[in-house]
């Protein structure tokens, strides 16, 4: 084992730990599996770490760790559910009433944290990384899109996602 293994773990741990967090949160509502998913998560990283070769930043390479742990935990999941859909079927999905307009902020971003969650695994990478300040060109380097595909994708998701919170699309519970 590589002591600089565990060193660039602990460091990467330390740094992104928070955006890690969020990261599960927009992936998994269930507090339980998304504890789990976590912790997949940041053993993939410390696993991942052995082969780093620093062709990429820390950055970038522990967010396409995340994303892809987190993308196969969606595959597995969508085996046992079908909630999932595109962004094109999400905007013309149903609308409910708009929520009640004192909605604090808590709950304001489960709304949205469960509009999120019903994209698909690709449109909520881009969206959740973009949440995390990352460019277009930093997203494009984590999942292999164009940067132009996914400054595209992101206006398109922003915008929808807007239309349907405002319309008061349903919340995560």
């Amino acid at each position: 084992m590589d002591p600089r293994q565990d060193d660039l773990y602990t460091e990467a741990a330390a740094a992104f730990g928070p955006a890690l967090q969020r990261l599960a949160r927009g992936y998994e509502a269930d507090p339980d599996r998304r504890r789990d998913l976590l912790q997949d998560i940041h053993l993939a990283l410390w696993r991942s770490f052995e082969a780093f070769d620093g062709r990429c930043s820390v950055r970038t390479w522990v967010y396409r760790v995340a994303h892809n742990v987190a993308t196969s935990y969606v595959i597995r999941q969508r085996r046992t559910q079908s909630r999932l859909v595109s962004v094109e079927d999400l905007a013309q999905a149903p609308h409910l009433p708009a929520a009640d307009s004192a909605v604090d902020q808590r709950h304001a971003l489960e709304r949205l944290a469960g509009l999120i969650q019903r994209l698909t695994p690709l449109d909520r990478q881009v969206i959740l990384s973009y949440l995390e300040d990352m460019d277009a060109a930093s997203i494009a380097e984590v999942t292999g899109l164009s940067p132009s595909n996914v400054a595209t994708k992101i206006h398109r998701i922003k915008g929808l996602l807007a239309r349907q919170f405002q319309e008061g699309a349903p919340h995560a519970e």
